[in-house]
């Protein structure tokens, strides 16, 4: 609850404040280029631990009359006084020489226009204030921001740990987020303290000295230079030196430090007055630097960067926005916490289909005044005001569970709730293959056995997502339960396919294990990378995909061919020379990532292919490892050429039917240490093939991070260092 408060907060604040914030943010960075201009002009001065005193005697000698001296932030020296033909002059000088550098020159056009669109949006008073309440919006907008990101690494220890790359608008989002929060807050905050300034809501910045009522009236005394304040005092803490108005005692200098203002008597150098500056006028200067980046070119190049990801956040944020909108739309989700639901709604769920089964009941359980919590099977947990289970799944692979339901069944061993929940189970899968609804089956059974659940409604198997045996399974439900269940008719948006023609290369004939490769080339221009998928569309009117491998700009492709496969059938026919369209899928989480530079790719079968092209992509740049388990070995003389041109790191091959009957899961455990101390070097390993040896090699993997480092599997799937495309 409290995440959705924030996430809310954070939304509302930076929706509201987006316009000003896109202003704020354009004309910040066109101001940055100010200092940075300013600072590469030539009048800078190196102090090299000069006194003021030092300063004036060069200066006094050289020019008759000074009535100033004064030190920017830019350590510019602006001498101004009055020369021997009586011409008065304002130009900066060499301390060291006191050589005329150049004159002030004025502000340029773009510059003046720009500050005053930035400071007052050219609305005076009235824009001061605005910019000074969006200063503050902006500032609850970086600390909402802080605390979703807190909440979405999991604390202060792992802030600046690796983030999953869910998208690119997103995973930018945090990145620059992560880096900018501090230099962010600097600006609100002193945009906000600054407008306070103007509107006289600090305490006055000004110092009120005061005469002694007697003067020394000593006319005789040491030069200017030699006073004890300016002999003694470094001439870059001076801010401006101000010269007495006539020769007589009652005249006096005027000396700003940065630490505080003084008045000296012109011949004794007697502190006449001496006041320290407030609190306020440090504040107000520090703030003018850190908003401004005046007198800083490092700090002005940050405020530089800062207005670009400001301009970022505001396009990723939009987006991030219109995409959970979106999908909020679509699915119709309610977030009911766990501990309020009475209902709860479990989902195993591959590709995400059975979400949107889940989505539609929930709302008409919720219709009904139910409570109904959504979650995936891996979350399940102490319900205590639950009265009702029930679970919607998939089946992948040969009868094998949804990777997110992979560790219910041992949950449900381990989680016991206080009341007795009424279940019930449908399952989804397809009566193409044998283990239609395995895992459903798997789960009902389970239930049926364990203490403290009693079955509302018998296990009910969907075929192919057939929403109409959906609607008979909530009729059920209703006449058990006494309550209509009203289901919304399940929207399915077309998606217009492009097909892309490529022409048969080389194909080789089948193995022992009826596998066989294509090589395949565009006849267009086609946009594809190792790990993407390729849709080719069967007799059926179904489209089949399949794993890219991309070797040499090629496409290819490893298919087993089964007896009744419609689409392995019409692959196997192939000839060199014939034409084959196929829509190219981008496959964004099984690509080789920018930030691993050690990676171990686990395959078996068909699953290899992928990898072939990998190899051939990244050999010179990343240490690669291979893991792959096939039939026998021949099997792998259909990999050979591949891996021999472009060989991994370390090659190690578990056959199955061989003596020795090996898979990739033994040798895994083998290499456990190794495995465990990769991981801990932020190794990727990716794993491709069937869902049994997925399931067989997470297994190990679980039980290696258990036992050699002592956290789950999941901290490492959660930073993308496990990557898996398996069917």
């Amino acid at each position: 609850m409290t995440l959705s408060v924030w996430r809310f907060s954070h939304q509302l604040l930076a929706l509201a404040s987006s316009l000003f914030l896109l202003l704020a943010s354009v004309t910040g960075i066109i101001l940055a280029f100010e200092p940075l201009v300013e600072g590469s002009k030539p009048y800078s001065a190196s102090f090299n631990e000069q006194t003021i005193g030092q300063t004036l005697e060069i200066l006094e000698a050289q020019y008759p009359e000074i009535l100033s001296l004064e030190v920017d932030r830019y350590n510019r020296v602006l001498l101004e006084g009055i020369d021997a033909e009586g011409a008065s002059f304002r130009y900066y000088v060499d301390p060291e020489s006191g050589k005329k550098l150049g004159e002030p020159e004025e502000k340029s056009a773009l510059f003046r226009f720009t500050t005053n669109l930035h400071r007052s949006l050219f609305l005076k008073s009235v824009g001061r204030f605005f910019v000074g309440l969006f200063s503050f919006l902006m500032c609850l907008i970086t600390i909402t921001g802080f605390l979703l990101l807190l909440q979405r690494q999991g604390g202060w220890k792992k802030l600046y740990s690796k983030i999953p790359k869910e998208d690119k608008s997103s995973y930018y989002h945090v990145i620059l987020g992560r880096w900018f929060i501090l230099p962010i807050l600097i600006v609100g905050a002193t945009g906000v303290y600054l407008s306070l300034e103007k509107f006289s809501l600090l305490p006055p910045l000004a110092l009120e000295h005061r005469l002694p009522e007697q003067i020394d009236e000593t006319m005789d005394g040491t030069a200017s230079y030699e006073l004890e304040l300016f002999k003694n005092t470094p001439l870059e803490e001076l801010r401006k030196l101000s010269y007495p108005f006539s020769e007589f005692p009652e005249d006096y200098f005027e000396v700003a430090l940065q630490d505080r203002e003084l008045w000296l008597h012109q011949y004794t150098g007697e502190a006449l007055s001496e006041l320290s500056y407030p609190f306020t006028t440090l504040a107000q200067r520090w703030s003018m630097l850190l908003h401004t980046g005046q007198g800083s070119l490092l700090w002005a190049i940050v405020l530089l960067l800062v207005g670009i990801s400001l301009v970022y956040f505001l396009y990723s944020g939009i987006r991030i926005w219109g995409v959970r909108t979106r999908k909020t739309k679509k699915s119709s989700v309610v977030v009911v916490p766990a501990e309020e639901a009475d209902t709860i709604l479990l989902v195993g769920s591959e590709t995400g289909n059975t979400f949107a089964f889940a989505a539609l009941l929930q709302k008409a359980l919720l219709d009904l005044g139910k409570q109904t919590h959504v979650a995936e099977l891996n979350s399940y947990q102490m319900y205590p005001k639950a009265e009702e289970l029930i679970i919607l799944t998939a089946t992948y692979g040969e009868g094998e569970h949804t990777t997110n339901g992979r560790h219910f069944l041992k949950l449900l061993d381990e989680v016991s709730q206080q009341q007795t929940l009424n279940y019930s189970v449908v399952g989804f899968g397809s009566l193409q293959y044998p283990d239609f609804c395995a895992f459903a089956i798997d789960i009902d059974k389970k239930l049926a056995e364990l203490p403290g659940f009693e079955e509302n409604n018998p296990l009910f198997k969907i075929n192919n997502q057939d929403f109409r045996a959906f609607e008979t399974w909530a009729q059920g439900w209703s006449a058990k339960s006494g309550q209509v269940l009203k289901l919304e008719p399940l929207k399915k948006k077309k998606k217009k396919r492009r097909y892309i023609p490529f022409e048969v290369i080389e194909k080789s004939a089948l193995n022992l294990d009826d596998t066989f490769t294509l090589k395949l080339r565009p006849q267009k221009k086609a946009k594809f990378t190792s790990g993407d998928l390729a849709g080719i569309l069967a007799e059926d009117g179904n489209i089949r995909q399949y794993s890219i491998a991309k070797v040499a700009g090629d496409l290819v492709l490893s298919v087993k061919k089964h007896e009744h496969g419609l689409c392995s059938t019409l692959l196997s026919q192939l000839a060199p020379g014939d034409s084959l369209m196929i829509n190219l899928q981008k496959n964004h989480e099984f690509h080789l990532p920018g930030f691993a530079q050690h990676v171990l790719l686990i395959g078996n079968g068909t699953g290899i292919a992928p990898y072939l092209g990998m190899l051939e992509q990244h050999h010179s740049d990343k240490e690669i490892h291979l893991l792959a388990g096939l039939r026998t070995k021949e099997s792998y003389e259909l990999y050979k050429p591949y891996l021999e041109a472009y060989p991994p790191q370390t090659l190690e091959l578990a056959f199955s039917q061989e003596k020795e009957g090996q898979y990739v899961q033994d040798i895994l455990q083998q290499k456990a240490s190794w495995v465990a101390k990769g991981l801990e070097n932020e190794m990727v390993i990716m794993i491709c093939g069937s869902l049994k040896m997925q399931n067989g090699v997470l297994e190990v993997l679980e039980n290696i991070c258990q036992t050699e480092l002592g956290v789950p599997l999941s901290d490492f799937e959660n930073m993308e260092q496990i990557r898996m495309d398996c069917y």
